[in-house]
């Protein structure tokens, strides 16, 4: 039996799930059970198991013992032989999420230089890519029969136009250091791709759609014929749509005046200026900001229910209220990549799209951003279809009304699937 791995690390959970590969089936890897840890770094952890074939069976505790990625991987592999059964020595290939592969434009074995290689990058995915590191060395360790291999979200977009991905500076110091547009999500682009092609019954290759994977960390997508032609995220995650604690786009000088030792006005004085090293700026714009710098949680949930959302029509009202002003904030947000999406797919759009825990949870966002695209000729949100979504087993759930406008659609993504699906149908990691 041919067993993989799917681990995708966040920066404080751990989602993974094991798939059965058949060699006559490679497209369709069958999920048996799925797991995720959350909490890892405010103990206790809160572990779940879930068995597939035995829909009432699942396991659910809280676990002291987890206080980091690695112990919450070894947490897993003991639950893995306590309640499934499993012998890991049939766990052929182990497919590890990495949110920046850098010049990596397609999947990797892992040794020892590819290690090194994405080590280097940490810094530019702060929130993931060490996570990712520290369970693939775990992994390693308890599992050294299997292949481990690197998935990476920036793979995706590696077919960005020169223009789009080029910034407005010094090339040759571009150049030296790898300073471009990479844009991330793209295991989850890639699963909504191929997703929404078979439910539109269109080949990848022929489809335009506007993605949005919209949770704690949120950007967009245009795809055209089946490839990314841009995307919100940039060099890093950190660019673009505001996130849970993330900043999103702010001018690039704000960070020295937030630092800046004067209080009351902006200073180019020397004598009051502050050096700002790139570890804090980072710490302030990546951990510091977002939904949470604004309300203080970063439950989009919470923050919504909270929200006077009545006066969205009116561009030009006025709202102290913090969490109506981070509904409106993310809105206007994506209505901005939206639009400019929607001229550069020449409105040749045959669907936008909603994804990831907000995205999909999320019906008020749904409406909201359904009301203000109505006007580009996309399908009228069904307030019915918009509010079930959450019951809809289907992993595609088109929430527009049947009016033949651009579908308004809901994918359920799933990184883990689409590496799975990416690992079975790579002939070469099978030798």
């Amino acid at each position: 039996m041919s067993l993989v791995l799917a681990v995708n690390a966040g920066s404080s959970s751990l989602k993974i799930s094991l798939f059965r590969r058949s060699a006559d089936n490679a497209a369709n890897p069958a999920l048996l059970l799925s797991s995720s840890t959350s909490s890892i770094f405010a103990p206790p952890a809160r572990f779940k198991l879930s068995f597939v074939a035995l829909q009432h069976r699942s396991l659910s505790e809280e676990v002291d013992s987890i206080y980091d990625h690695e112990s919450a991987f070894k947490h897993f592999l003991h639950r893995l032989k306590e309640e499934a059964s499993v012998d890991t020595i049939d766990i052929k290939h182990i497919a590890h999420r990495v949110v920046h592969g850098g010049d990596y434009i397609s999947p990797v074995m892992i040794f020892e230089e590819s290690y090194h290689h994405i080590k280097k990058l940490s810094d530019l995915a702060p929130l993931h890519n060490g996570s990712a590191l520290s369970v693939i060395s775990s992994a390693i360790k308890a599992l050294p029969h299997a292949k481990s291999i690197a998935f990476f979200d920036s793979a995706f977009h590696k077919d960005l136009p020169t223009h789009v991905a080029t910034y407005a500076i010094n090339q040759q110091v571009a150049h030296e250091k790898g300073l471009k547009k990479y844009g991330f999500h793209g295991l989850s682009y890639a699963f909504i791709l191929r997703a929404v092609a078979a439910h539109l019954n269109k080949a990848p290759d022929t489809l335009n759609i506007i993605a949005l994977h919209i949770g704690s960390g949120a950007s967009m997508c245009a795809i055209r014929n089946g490839q990314s032609i841009d995307t919100s995220m940039g060099l890093t995650p950190l660019s673009g749509l505001p996130g849970a604690t993330r900043a999103g786009d702010i001018d690039a000088s704000l960070i020295f005046h937030y630092t800046s030792r004067s209080p009351a006005h902006m200073s180019h004085d020397p004598s009051i200026s502050k050096e700002v090293k790139v570890t804090e700026a980072e710490d302030i714009l990546n951990f510091k900001s977002g939904w949470k710098a604004l309300t203080g949680t970063a439950d989009f949930k919470e923050i919504t229910e909270k929200a006077d959302t009545s006066a969205l029509s009116d561009p030009t009202s006025r709202t102290a209220d913090p969490n109506t002003l981070a509904f409106r904030i993310m809105l206007d947000r994506i209505l901005h990549f939206a639009g400019a999406y929607h001229l550069a797919l020449h409105g040749n759009v045959d669907a936008l799209v909603f994804a990831g825990g907000v995205g999909e949870r999320s019906a008020e966002l749904r409406r909201a951003v359904g009301e203000a695209v109505a006007c580009l000729g996309f399908a009228v949100i069904d307030e019915t279809k918009n509010s079930q979504v959450n019951d809809d087993e289907g992993i595609i759930v088109d929430i527009g009304k049947d009016d033949g406008r651009k579908r308004m659609l809901v994918c359920h993504t799933d990184e883990q699937l689409e590496m799975a699906i990416e690992c079975s149908l790579a002939k070469e990691f099978w030798v």
